[in-house]
């Protein structure tokens, strides 16, 4: 189906097809509410470049990412969701219905919007850490970190996320070395004094990752010092990159309140955003927790708040 097929106004339109996108679908397709997701350029979300999932509830063996977020979606298509693939560069929340217009030029009108357009992991941009993305190379302690049990790993990142993720991963590693391109972390004084008190961390300063090295898996990173050039090695089975996320907000921007680093703020215990039919869930509005169970369980909200919504204006 493509946009300019689609020239009625929806009920309720979602944005994103990661587990929150999809979870709305689910419950505001079997409300009958004949939902519309926007698939964007990562059909699936994050999880699709999850190797491994284990701590997703109900499957006890584990499952591969992709095939996890291929029965969300066949669960949602069982119950009528519609799908269109489309980026929407644009929007206009002045007036109901909203209208979302795409890259292509084309545009769709909708009564609501649920916004479950997730946040993207900052990457340091090597060819050979995308290569070896869920062979090693993760974004996600809590996800991940249970695989390199007795390993050596690295973090990369000097903020409050990297102490935080490599603190986290002490409890499954043989050690985690954090490297930092400048000589001073940029973590809170507290994290700080946590991480150098954990015998299990070490630190790498003023240096770079140059080179993820690895065919099938991580077996080391070639590093450089930023102020000698010394160029050198570093034996690790895993990398954990934590230098910070990027919510998939820009279009909203200037429509939507947001925090200081672009996440979609949203009412508490509810998805309401400050636009009366606009509605925020999974890591799009949570720079938290950023788990696939928890981005679900915001997507069910954020359906149940659409339908509650339409059904107050009808009443």
């Amino acid at each position: 189906m493509t946009a300019q097929e689609n020239s009625n106004v929806e009920s309720v339109t979602i944005l994103g097809s990661g587990p929150a996108g999809l979870t709305a679908a689910i419950y505001a397709a079997r409300a009958n509410l004949k939902p519309l997701v926007i698939e964007g350029e990562q059909p699936g979300g994050q999880l699709t470049i999850t190797s491994d999932v284990e701590n997703y509830p109900g499957f006890p063996e584990g499952v591969m990412g992709p095939e996890l977020m291929a029965q969300f979606r066949k669960q949602a298509e069982r119950f009528g969701t519609k799908f269109l693939v489309g980026r929407v560069e644009k929007v206009d929340f002045s007036q109901r219905p909203f209208t979302l217009y795409f890259n292509d030029g084309l545009s769709v009108k909708t009564s609501t919007l649920i916004i479950a357009t997730g946040a993207s992991a900052k990457w340091i941009g090597l060819p050979s850490e995308r290569k070896l993305w869920g062979k090693g190379v993760s974004s996600c302690a809590t996800c991940d970190g249970f695989f390199f049990k007795n390993m050596d790993i690295a973090v990369v990142g000097g903020g409050d996320t990297a102490m935080e993720e490599a603190t986290f991963l002490t409890r499954f590693a043989k050690s985690v070395t954090v490297i930092h391109r400048r000589d001073t972390l940029r973590a809170s004084k507290i994290m700080q004094d946590k991480a150098f008190a954990n015998p299990k961390i070490k630190f790498i300063w003023d240096t770079e990752v140059e080179e993820v090295l690895g065919e099938k898996e991580v077996h080391a990173l070639k590093l450089k010092n930023i102020r000698t050039q010394e160029v050198s090695e570093l034996q690790v089975q895993g990398l954990f990159v934590a230098i910070g996320h990027e919510p998939n907000t820009a279009p909203f921007r200037q429509h939507l309140k947001c925090n200081p680093s672009g996440y979609i703020v949203v009412d508490p215990g509810t998805t309401k955003t400050n636009v009366p039919g606009v509605f925020a869930a999974g890591d799009v509005a949570d720079h938290v927790y950023r788990q696939a169970i928890t981005a679900a369980g915001t997507g069910c909200m954020a359906a149940i708040d659409a339908e509650r919504f339409l059904e107050h204006e009808e009443a």
